[in-house]
């Protein structure tokens, strides 16, 4: 399928989703969420994916003033996109059952910066930063940033990063732990597809179990988190990679995982 703001590619297990509106500097658009949301439904057999930003940056944040129907209100009008085209984008995204990466380059400004951190890997450039600019618009915040944030830096830092609204360099989003890695620029796609490529290696049904579990328990109870290991741990421990695993230690060889 061709899409009009994104590519979709494939290299070997690996699929590669690159925000492509160098214009807007890979503004979140209704079309481009809408055409993120169609690609994540199209991944196939993929075992793991990377998101990244076509030129200077990674994602400028939302742009969607332009198709703001005529007598509806600027702010009826962002929760309608939301509704409509980002939230169910961020939702398959959350839902996937691979590891996903994000290759930052640049800036990840407004809701691009919660989407980055979609990812289980963020990895950035040295002149990558995360800026959330909403409430220098008058706005709140969107795009998931208000659960995601909190539960990687804190209450009191996630407060600076949305009140206060500085840059957050690189540097600084690891030292936070907002991030998984910094790498120079010139080597921030082969650090991502390096990664990706090992994940995609591994044993996907575990990792999709992982991530499923780790976002419920994020917002359950203990004892709900622990009902939810123990389905975890039924449907990864029945699958095939499992079995392998066990098979590979007892003739002292390295696994071949499948994804299966």
């Amino acid at each position: 399928m061709t899409f009009s703001k994104i590519t979709l590619e494939r290299h070997g297990a690996v699929a590669v989703l690159t925000l492509n509106d160098p214009a807007t500097r890979n503004s979140l658009s209704w079309d481009l969420c809408r055409d993120m949301g169609q690609a994540l439904d199209q991944l196939g057999d993929a075992r793991a994916l990377v998101i990244t930003g076509a030129g200077k940056g990674f994602c400028s944040g939302g742009n969607m003033a332009s198709e703001t129907p005529e007598g509806m209100g600027f702010g009826d009008m962002i929760a309608k996109g939301l509704e409509d085209a980002v939230n169910p984008m961020l939702r398959k995204l959350a839902g996937l059952k691979i590891p996903v990466v994000a290759a930052v380059n640049g800036a990840a400004a407004g809701a691009g910066a919660p989407l980055a951190l979609h990812a289980d890997f963020v990895i950035a450039g040295e002149s990558a930063f995360f800026y959330f600019a909403f409430a220098n618009v008058g706005l709140a915040l969107d795009a998931g940033a208000s659960w995601i944030l909190p539960r990687l830096v804190g209450l009191a830092r996630a407060n600076e990063a949305l009140m206060l609204v500085e840059r957050i360099p690189a540097a600084k989003a690891l030292d936070w732990g907002m991030i998984y890695k910094v790498v120079a620029d010139e080597a921030l796609l082969a650090e991502a597809m390096a990664l990706a490529t090992r994940l995609a290696a591994g044993p996907t049904v575990s990792y999709g179990q992982i991530r499923q579990a780790l976002q419920f328990a994020a917002s359950s109870t203990y004892e709900n988190a622990l009902r939810t290991e123990e389905d975890a741990q039924r449907t990864s421990g029945n699958a095939k990679d499992c079995a392998e695993a066990v098979q590979a230690f007892l003739e002292k060889r390295p696994p071949v995982f499948r994804g299966e």
